[in-house]
C-alpha cells in the first residue's frame, strides 16, 4: 500500500476528506522528524514506537573483495510494533 492508497483508505474508513487526510500524515511525517531529531520518542500505545537510537561503531567485510572496513558509529531510527499490530501480523497464517 502507498501513501496515495493509504490516504484513500482511511479517508473511505473515517469519513473525512482525501486532503485532510494527506495533511494529517504529513502533519504526522514531519512531528516523527522533529521528535527524532530531538532525541524523544513518539510512541502511539497499540500501535507502534519510534525512538532514535545509536549504533555502536563496528567492522565490516566488503563482501566483493572480502577486505575489511571500519563502519562509523550512527544514529537510526528504531520502529517497534505495537501489541495491536504484533496481533495482526500473528493472526495470518504462514503459507
Amino acid at each position: 500500500m502507498n501513501k496515495a492508497e493509504l490516504v484513500s483508505a482511511i479517508s473511505k474508513r473515517a469519513d473525512v476528506p482525501a486532503s485532510t487526510v494527506d495533511s494529517v500524515l504529513n502533519g504526522l511525517q514531519e512531528e516523527l522528524v522533529d521528535a527524532i531529531t530531538r532525541g524523544d520518542k513518539v510512541a502511539v500505545p497499540g500501535l507502534l514506537a519510534v525512538e532514535r537510537s545509536q549504533r555502536s561503531a563496528r567492522t565490516g567485510r566488503n563482501p566483493q573483495t572480502g577486505e575489511s572496513i571500519e563502519i562509523a558509529a550512527a544514529h537510526t531510527a528504531k520502529v517497534t510494533a505495537g501489541s495491536n499490530l504484533k496481533k495482526a501480523a500473528a493472526a495470518v497464517p504462514v503459507s
